[in-house]
C-alpha cells in the first residue's frame, strides 16, 4: 500500500472521529446535558479513513463549481454512510449508529436532513486534499 494513501487513511480516520465526538457532544449540549459528552464507535475509524478514495473524484471536479462539487460529495457520502451501515448490520449484527426515530431516515442508515452537513464536509475534505498534496510536493 502506499505510504501517502495509508498517512491520508489515518488523517481522514482521526478527523471524523474527532468531528463525531464534536457533533455528538453538542447534541448532548442541545438536550440539556452539560457535560458535553460526545461519543463514537471504533468501526467508524476505517469508515471515516476511507473518504480517502474521494481525492480521485476530487481531481476530477475540483474545477467545477462549488455547488456542484458539494452536491457530488454529499450523495458520495450518503451511499458510504448506507452501504457502510448495511454491511455492519449484515456481517457484524448491529451498525453503531440508528436514524429509524427520524422522520427522514431511509432504512434507519442515512438522514436525508444531514444534506447540508454532507454537503459541508465534503467541501472541508477538498481543503484536506489540497493541504495533503501540498505537504506532500514540499517534500
Amino acid at each position: 500500500m502506499d505510504k501517502n494513501i495509508l498517512i491520508k487513511f489515518v488523517v481522514f480516520g482521526c478527523l471524523g472521529i474527532v468531528m463525531e465526538v464534536f457533533w455528538t457532544g453538542l447534541f448532548s449540549f442541545l438536550s440539556g446535558d452539560r457535560t458535553l459528552m460526545g461519543y463514537t464507535s471504533i468501526w467508524m475509524f476505517p469508515i471515516y479513513g476511507s473518504a480517502v478514495m474521494f481525492e480521485p473524484i476530487y481531481e476530477c471536479i475540483k474545477s467545477l463549481p462549488m455547488a456542484v462539487r458539494g452536491s457530488v460529495y454529499m450523495v458520495l457520502i450518503f451511499a458510504a454512510e448506507f452501504s457502510s451501515g448495511y454491511m455492519l448490520e449484515r456481517f457484524v449484527g448491529q451498525c453503531p449508529w440508528s436514524y429509524a426515530g427520524c422522520r427522514t431516515n431511509i432504512y434507519g442508515l442515512i438522514r436525508l436532513d444531514y444534506a447540508p452537513l454532507w454537503f459541508t464536509v465534503g467541501l472541508f475534505m477538498e481543503r484536506v486534499f489540497m493541504i495533503e498534496n501540498i505537504r506532500q510536493q514540499g517534500r
